[in-house]
C-alpha cells in the first residue's frame, strides 16, 4: 500500500513524495494520522539544517492519529485506538539515564517523519511515550503534546517561587508555553518578543506585563527597569534560540537569580558572559535540552485540563501538499503554529 510524507533533501529542498506503507514488527504500531503540527525546530531545519539530522531524511516530529495495526507483541494498545505519542525515547540502560538525566540519553531513539499518512512507531516509543485518547481530548490538543512536554520539563527546571518575577524571552509557540506554565506557578510573567500578535495572545494566556522589544537597543536594561528597584527578574527563560537573546537574558536576572537558556542556537554558537557578572552576582545559568518520559506523560494530563487550548497555538489547517506554505507562515511569524491535517 502507498502513502505521502514529505522529505527535506537540502535546506529550502521540501519534497512530498509517494512510498510504502512502512512494515511493523512485532513491537511496533502504525499510526494513521490525523494532525502534524509545525514547530519552530521544524522551521530551523527547514532553513539551516539541524546537526543530528543529515538529509535526505522524513521530516516533522509532532503528531496524533489512530492506530491502523499493532504487533503481536503489543498488549495495551488496539486498532481504532486514537493516541498521543511523542517522537523519542530513551535507552533507560546507559549512564545518564541511570543517573536521572533521560534527556542526555546516549541512545536516545528519534522518530522523524510525521510528516505523512502513516507512521511508524517502534517498540521503545510505544512502551515509554505513547498514549491513549479519550473524548475528552481532540488530535490537535494532542499534537502539541511534544513541544509542550520540553516547557513543563523546563519549567520544572527553575527555582520559581509565588510572587517571583519571571521574564521569558520569546513568544514563540515554546516560549508561550512557558509564559502559561509561570502564570500557574503564581509568578509575575513579563514575555518580550518583536511580533505584536504573539505578545497580544502572551496576554490572553494571563502573562502579567509585555514588552515589544522591536526598536529598543537593550532589552535586559529595558526588563530590569520594569522590576522593583530595576534589580532584575528571579528567573529569566530563554526561548528563542538566538545567541544576542541568550546573552541579553543572563544580564536580565537579578543578584542570585536564575536563568534557563532553553531555545537551540545555531551550530557553533558561542556564548559570552561577563565572568565579573556571574561571580560577583552569583547568577545561576543553566541548560536545559529536550524532554522526559514523566514530563510528557504530565504535559498531555495539562492537555486534558484545558491548561493551555489548541486554537490558541494553532491558527490554520493545510494539506500535505501545502507543507512548505505552512511552514513558512510559521517562520514568518504571521501564526503561532499550523498544522497538517490529512
Amino acid at each position: 500500500m502507498k502513502m505521502r510524507r514529505a522529505v527535506l533533501y537540502e535546506q529550502e529542498d521540501l519534497r512530498i513524495e509517494e512510498c510504502e506503507v512502512p512494515e511493523i514488527g512485532e513491537g511496533d504500531v502504525l499510526v494513521k494520522n490525523k494532525i502534524s503540527a509545525t514547530c519552530g525546530t521544524d522551521v530551523k531545519i527547514y532553513k539551516r539544517g539541524y546537526p543530528l539530522l543529515k538529509p535526505p531524511h522524513p521530516f516533522g516530529h509532532e503528531y496524533s492519529g489512530v492506530i491502523a495495526a499493532v504487533g503481536k507483541k503489543v498488549k495495551n494498545f488496539k486498532e481504532g485506538d486514537r493516541v498521543a505519542v511523542h517522537n523519542t525515547a530513551p535507552c533507560n540502560h546507559c549512564y545518564f539515564c541511570k543517573k536521572g538525566f533521560p534527556s542526555m540519553c546516549e541512545d536516545m531513539l528519534f522518530n522523524r517523519g510525521t510528516y505523512a499518512e502513516y507512521v511508524k512507531v517502534p517498540e521503545r516509543i510505544v512502551e515509554q511515550n505513547m498514549f491513549l485518547l479519550d473524548d475528552s481530548i481532540s488530535h490537535k490538543s494532542a499534537s502539541l503534546m511534544e513541544p509542550f512536554s520540553c516547557a513543563v520539563y523546563g519549567i520544572e527546571e527553575c527555582p520559581i517561587h509565588l510572587g517571583d518575577v519571571v521574564a521569558v524571552n520569546g513568544a514563540g509557540p515554546i516560549g508561550l508555553m512557558f509564559a502559561r506554565l509561570a502564570v500557574l506557578k503564581g509568578a509575575h510573567v513579563i514575555v518580550t518578543d518583536k511580533a505584536q500578535n504573539r505578545l497580544e495572545l502572551a496576554k490572553k494566556l494571563g502573562v502579567h506585563e509585555i514588552l515589544n522589544i522591536t526598536d529598543i537597543e537593550d532589552s535586559a536594561y529595558a526588563v530590569k527597569a520594569m522590576t522593583e528597584g530595576g534589580r532584575g527578574a528571579d528567573i529569566v527563560i530563554e526561548a528563542t534560540g538566538l545567541i544576542n537573546v541568550w546573552e541579553s537574558s543572563v544580564k536580565m536576572a537579578r543578584k542570585a537569580g536564575f536563568v534557563l537558556l532553553f531555545g537551540g542556537t545555531k551550530e557553533k554558537s558561542i556564548l559570552s558572559i561577563d565572568a565579573t557578572l556571574l561571580h560577583y552576582s552569583q547568577v545561576t545559568v543553566k541548560g536545559v535540552f529536550h524532554t522526559t518520559p514523566r514530563h510528557v506523560r504530565t504535559a498531555l494530563e495539562l492537555l486534558k485540563m484545558g491548561v493551555i487550548q489548541s486554537d490558541d497555538f494553532i491558527q490554520k489547517e493545510y494539506p500535505l501538499e501545502k507543507l512548505e506554505e505552512a511552514i513558512l507562515e510559521h517562520a514568518a511569524q504571521k501564526v503561532i503554529k499550523n498544522c497538517i491535517v490529512y
